[in-house]
């Protein structure tokens, strides 16, 4: 494969900014703020045992797609990785989230550039997408999510 054909690989499979997610200590409470500050609504709610977490989806009520969501995400726990994330750096972004159609080429495709992933296979993610993440050290210091929903 040439440089070329490599480097347009992704456009093939990324296809848009999916959320920022926000670490917050009280999942109740930065809903609050959205809905009071900017009529945002609560569109998906779940809790994800596995990633010791509690999250909402929300944005503006007449969003016409879930492009550009934001997803707060509170710990179940002090053992889960938001838990730690809050008492090392505080409340505030914790992750940008890509949306891709093809998460398994997407991820060969990154594995091949050298891009660490921190699964070996996706793992289970909000509404039942399949997720992974970008190391940060290897994406510019931001964690970054790449997700594909559910069909």
């Amino acid at each position: 494969m040439s440089t070329e054909q490599s480097l347009n690989i992704p456009h093939e499979y990324v296809i848009c900014l999916d959320h920022v997610g926000i670490a917050v200590p009280d999942l109740e409470e930065a809903i609050e703020f959205y809905r009071s500050a900017f009529g945002w609504v609560n569109h998906h709610q779940e809790i994800n045992e596995e990633q010791g977490i509690s999250e909402a989806m929300i944005g503006p009520k007449d969003i016409k797609s879930t492009e550009g969501m934001i997803q707060l995400i509170a710990p179940l726990n002090e053992d889960s990785t938001i838990a730690k994330f809050l008492e090392k750096k505080g409340p505030g972004i914790q992750q940008m989230c890509l949306r891709t159609n093809n998460i398994d080429a997407l991820s060969e495709h990154l594995r091949r550039q050298g891009v660490r992933l921190l699964y070996p296979e996706p793992k289970n993610g909000t509404g039942g997408a399949r997720i992974n993440f970008l190391h940060p050290k290897d994406a510019g210091g931001v964690l970054l999510e790449i997700t594909q929903p559910q069909s």
